[in-house]
């Protein structure tokens, strides 16, 4: 089985490698509340990224909490919107707030880790595991491996010496930020489902898996 439906009620997908879910992705396009949404949350999330922590090791690495209202966009607006919300997010947030010159790496990085949030919240049932494989996947792939190579490119040490600070960083705070993100969305999810922006979940607390 592949999906769950009542009437009247958003979808549940079990899976998002299903020609349904990429139907639905797509037609949040045409939705004028969805385009609101992410344009709202663009607005949040370029305020946000304003805000950071710089780390005492290592060119360019620097804690972020946009992870919050950029995995909340992805959950309610879906993949497809998830890739337009990460390049112009990008774009507006180096305008708003310029360091160093533009660099398309970091664009496509910012369109790779919204497309994942949305491969593992959009039309889902959140759970612990869900949020921690989601993080680790996003931590590892696009911070680390590709962050490594952009910074590489970008400034005059090797590869392996920007892999080797961003994985510290990544790693340290792969928990904290699932634990962050657990207790978010522990607090947000049921204003989301009666906001039905997402489909319904199960009360109490969030399921481990």
């Amino acid at each position: 089985m592949q999906k769950t439906e009542t009437p009247g009620k958003l979808r549940t997908f079990r899976t998002p490698f299903t020609p349904s879910y990429w139907k639905e992705a797509a037609g949040e396009v045409k939705k004028p509340r969805i385009l609101a949404v992410t344009a709202l949350f663009i607005g949040l999330d370029i305020i946000i990224g304003m805000f950071y922590i710089p780390m005492p090791f290592g060119d360019n690495l620097r804690v972020y909490f946009g992870y919050f209202t950029n995995s909340m966009c992805c959950m309610v607006c879906g993949p497809v919107m998830a890739l337009i919300f990460g390049f112009v997010r990008d774009i507006l947030g180096f305008l708003a707030n310029p360091s160093g010159g533009f660099f398309f790496g970091y664009t496509l990085s910012a369109m790779l880790g919204s497309l994942v949030y949305a491969l593992f919240f959009y039309r889902a049932r959140i759970t612990v595991v869900r949020i921690l494989c989601c993080k680790l996947i996003i931590n590892v792939c696009v911070n680390i491996l590709l962050g490594s190579l952009w910074s590489a490119i970008l400034f005059s040490k090797g590869y392996y010496f920007y892999m080797v600070s961003s994985t510290v960083k990544n790693l340290m705070l792969l928990p904290v930020e699932v634990i962050l993100l657990v207790l978010f969305y522990q607090v947000t999810l049921p204003v989301l489902v009666k906001m039905k922006w997402i489909p319904e979940q199960p009360k109490g607390r969030m399921p481990l898996i």
